[in-house]
């Protein structure tokens, strides 16, 4: 049997695309590069290709081959293998454990393969040896987007890191068709359907006998799409090519496209159709699997046909047989009888080892009705891909192996397993209900079950946010359920009925659900969920009281994050992080379970690591940043209706709006949290609410308002137990204690944290326990406290937290008359408040760098006529009309000036009179607008 040559004919209108394909091998060769191939179906991306593969073999690249297979996408690591193929002599060089683990994904070893970042290093290790030892290597990637997930998301990681060597990743894709390289930031060429004269001169060179008026018309018809311009005029015989018979009227194009190709494989003999039937179900390519599937030594040979019929190749470099377009494997499949396809997939199946996922991938496919061995491989090759990452593709086998179950009882029990990971991880949350009721017809018995209890109490948390009755179905499943065997499917799905009661008892908020959740933890947990579950609970539950046995061991994990793959395990350990400020060390983490949602994966854990990266930016001062993640975290949560963890990110976006002035959407966002959360016990909810509205009252000098919310959150002189968010309202309690004579207060709850040892969880928090141990004396100014604050070691990572401290600072040294200390510290302030456009706190600041005689400009001044229009008031009517701009009432300004109101207002008189305006919309417009 011939092999394709690897020179293809010379391209015809293609030359601008070509010299960008030199351009990008050139570019490779110094730094490594990857570009796409964009365009319509047909248009000719696959032809640049299989160009680029000669001209990069000229230019000393070593080329390699992975083509994309529809039929393959269910299959882990199919294309990967394609890449592995041609460089397995140089896999045992490598370090022991990457080696090993390459040979797993090639199925050569007992091992299954390891976490998917891994398998990227390994290869990556195996492309940088192979590129010293041979010279550059061009990765060309046809189909893209049908490469298989697991492979898809080792080639995107790969593609990131190419400027570490000279590697030229080259691919193609469909226009508009999501892939592995797509929203990476890899750049992209569109390549544009022939113009009229290189369209002609396509079909000329290749029907010289055809006439001018008929090539006319199939150039018109074709509209410069090469495919459609080589294969319409496959059903024109020589009359009328020739143009001594009738063109159809309409001649073939798009969907008529695939019948050519099904006419052109019907052609074929019998013998060749099955071969190929075998390689389109195979989807490898490898020929010694067609070979041993088709029966015998000389099977190969029926392949001929097709070759010369210019449907198939054989790859010169890889060996592989390979379709010459994706709709040549739909026509032998459209062809194909439902018994010669179970005949196929047998075929395949024998020659696969037992426990084989692929073994088990085509008995499924094979299989006429219910088959419960099947359905029984099937479930474990779920939990396999599950533990891979890919929670997508484990659904899927779910799915079909409820399908493939005999009895209703283990149809209902996967399910609601599916339902169950679809709530929890891929976000299917709006399919829950509908997998539940089919569950309950298959066996009614079956809801009873700790899956079907997890996925519908996660239906009721996250869409009504209905926390009491979600806690007791999980309680309740949890105690019934029984451990038949120490099963890691078992394991998964404990897993995440305990992830989902965690977040039941967050978001209720009250200490008796969290005691609940400790003693089901000790009770009823397997062996292999104790690893994580009391460290998750510490950290995350009761941080204040819990979190320090755990910190060395937290701090190692989230070390390790860079290796892991499973998104849960991620979640699970930045969820720990959260509260106790080691958030940073999960941020390339996090991004990816982020990246791995958009591409359709784990959905509604790509949400909750939107959210915490919203936490880290909050505390960074990377507000901006914080809007645009919660901007998307909230669409994702619009349209897979996660309404209850959509609180969160309003939370961190009210935070925002009340640090920087906004009252009026802070004012509505706690509006909205209270009015959902209260009626339906949403503790959590109140807390946020509660943390917006003080906060807005602190900015604003509204002490009392903020020592009236606080308190209903803290009690002085004790750190609650299960109350994680005390943790940031330590400074914020301590402020509106100290500015409404609350000094006993402020005094007892300092007392308290230093109790519980939380200043050893971390800096932050440690600098803020001394801030506001400092702030809490009214006698005397604590200036050992407060200068270790300020000079924390890495405090410019919370620039809010420590602008604040400067500002307590240069209040008292200010008051003390130690004007040239204070106003160090207060400037300083005023700097880090006006780069994170905190308004009322630059404000503040201000106002107390004016009262120690410096003179600060406005925010915004505006000149009309060479006069300054605050020229015309007074300093002290400057300043309260600066103050009334931004919303203050007058017994708030009067707070920060330490006037009586009745100044105030007799100051903001004078202001109204002198700059003509009548209210204090229109004393702001006049402050910022140009004078009349």
């Amino acid at each position: 049997m011939a092999s394709a040559s690897l020179t293809p004919s010379a391209l015809i209108g293609r030359s601008a695309e070509l010299a960008v394909l030199d351009g990008h091998f050139d570019t490779a060769r110094a730094r490594g590069a990857a570009l796409i191939l964009t365009g319509e179906a047909g248009v000719g991306k696959t032809a640049l290709l299989e160009a680029a593969a000669p001209r990069a073999s000229g230019a000393g690249f070593r080329v390699l081959r992975i083509s994309g297979c529809p039929f393959q996408r269910g299959v882990s690591f199919s294309a990967l293998n394609q890449l592995l193929q041609p460089l397995a002599e140089e896999i045992p060089a490598l370090p022991a454990r990457q080696a090993e683990t390459l040979q797993a994904v090639r199925g050569l070893s007992e091992e299954q393969p390891t976490e998917l970042l891994a398998i990227a290093n390994a290869v990556h290790a195996l492309l940088e040896r192979s590129t010293a030892e041979t010279g550059p290597l061009a990765l060309i990637v046809d189909d893209v987007a049908w490469v298989d997930r697991p492979s898809a998301t080792v080639l995107g990681t790969l593609a990131r890191a190419l400027r570490t060597g000279p590697v030229a990743l080259l691919g193609a894709s469909r226009t508009g068709d999501e892939s592995f390289l797509s929203n990476i930031g890899i750049p992209e060429y569109e390549v544009r359907p022939l113009d009229d004269v290189s369209a002609n001169e396509l079909v000329a060179e290749r029907f010289p006998a055809m006439t001018p008026r008929v090539r006319r018309r199939l150039v018109e018809e074709a509209r410069g799409n090469p495919l459609a311009l080589l294969e319409l005029p496959v059903p024109l015989n020589d009359s009328q090519q020739r143009e001594r018979g009738t063109l159809p009227a309409v001649l073939p194009l798009t969907e008529r496209l695939k019948g050519i190709f099904s006419t052109r494989v019907a052609a074929l003999p019998a013998a060749t159709r099955k071969l190929l039937l075998l390689a389109v179900l195979d989807g490898s390519g490898e020929l010694h699997i067609l070979q041993r599937a088709s029966g015998g030594p000389d099977g190969l040979a029926g392949l001929s046909p097709a070759e010369r019929a210019g449907l198939v190749q054989v790859d010169g470099v890889t060996g592989r047989l390979e379709f010459r377009h994706p709709l040549t494997r739909s026509a032998v499949l459209d062809l194909s009888t439902s018994e010669e396809r179970r005949w196929a997939q047998l075929a395949l199946a024998a020659e696969l080892p037992e426990g084989s996922e692929h073994r088990a991938r085509h008995l499924a496919d094979a299989a006429v009705g219910p088959d419960d061995q099947v359905a029984a491989l099937l479930h474990e090759v779920a939990y396999r891909t599950l533990r891979r990452g890919d929670a997508v593709g484990a659904i899927t086998t779910l799915l079909r192996a409820s399908e493939l179950s005999a009895t209703g009882t283990d149809k209902a029990r996967r399910l609601a397993e599916a339902a169950c990971l679809g709530a929890n991880i891929t976000g299917d949350l709006r399919n829950v209900r509908a997998l539940l009721d089919n569950a309950d017809h298959a066996d009614p018995s079956g809801t009873d079950s700790l899956a079907a209890a997890t996925a519908a109490a996660s239906q009721l948390l996250n869409g009504e946010g209905d926390v009491d009755t979600a806690h007791r179905l999980l309680i309740r499943a949890i105690e019934a359920h029984t451990w038949p065997d120490e099963t890691e499917t078992v394991e998964d799905i404990f897993r995440e009925a305990l992830n989902t009661l965690l977040m039941v008892c967050f978001y209720g908020g009250r200490p008796e659900l969290w005691r609940s959740f400790e003693d089901v933890v000790k009770r009823r947990r397997p062996p292999t969920s104790r690893r994580l579950l009391p460290l998750i609970l510490g950290t995350f539950g009761d941080p204040a009281h819990g979190a320090l046995p755990f910190l060395d061991r937290l701090d190692n994990l989230i070390a390790g994050l860079r290796q892991q793959t499973d998104p849960v395990r991620v979640f699970g350990l930045a969820l720990s992080a959260s509260y106790i400020d080691r958030l940073p060390g999960c941020r390339s983490a996090l991004r990816r379970v982020i990246d791995d949602g958009r591409d359709g994966g784990a959905v509604a854990l790509a949400i909750q690591a939107q959210f915490l990266l919203g936490n880290d930016a909050y505390a960074g001062g990377q507000w901006d940043d914080l809007l645009e993640i919660t901007a998307e975290g909230l669409a994702w949560c619009a349209t897979y209706d996660y309404r209850l963890t959509a609180s969160t990110g309003h939370f961190q976006r009210g935070l925002v709006a009340a640090a920087r002035g906004d009252g009026t959407t802070a004012r509505e966002i706690a509006d909205r949290l209270v009015s959902w959360g209260n009626p339906r016990g949403l503790g959590a909810l109140r807390v946020y609410a509660a943390h917006i509205r003080a906060l807005s009252a602190l900015g604003g000098a509204d002490f009392d308002t903020a020592h009236r919310l606080l308190c209903a959150l803290v009690t002085p002189g004790e750190v609650p137990r299960f109350m994680p968010h005390a943790l940031w309202l330590l400074l914020d309690f301590t402020e509106a204690a100290v500015h409404t004579d609350h000094h006993e207060e402020a005094a007892a709850h300092i007392a308290a944290v230093r109790g519980t040892d939380i200043p050893s969880i971390s800096p932050r928090l440690a600098m803020l326990t001394d801030a506001a141990e400092a702030m809490s004396d009214p006698d005397v100014i604590d200036h050992d406290r407060f200068e270790a604050a300020i000079a924390t070691p890495g405090a410019e990572r919370w620039p809010f937290d420590w602008a604040r401290i400067c500002l307590a600072y240069g209040e008292r040294l200010r008051r003390a008359k130690a004007g040239g200390a204070a106003r160090i510290h207060l400037d300083a302030a005023l700097g880090t408040f006006e780069r994170l456009g905190a308004a009322p706190w630059s404000a503040r600041a201000a106002n107390e760098l004016r009262a120690s005689g410096i003179p600060v400009k406005p925010l915004k001044p505006v000149e009309s006529d060479g006069r300054d229009r605050y020229a015309l008031l007074t300093p002290q009517e400057r300043v309260a009309a600066q103050l009334a701009a931004t919303g203050l009432t007058n017994k708030q300004i009067a707070a920060q000036l330490f006037l009586s109101p009745r100044t105030v207002a007799a100051h903001l008189r004078s202001v109204f009179r002198k700059l003509n305006v009548t209210s204090r919309g229109g004393l702001r417009d006049a402050l910022t607008g140009p004078m009349p």
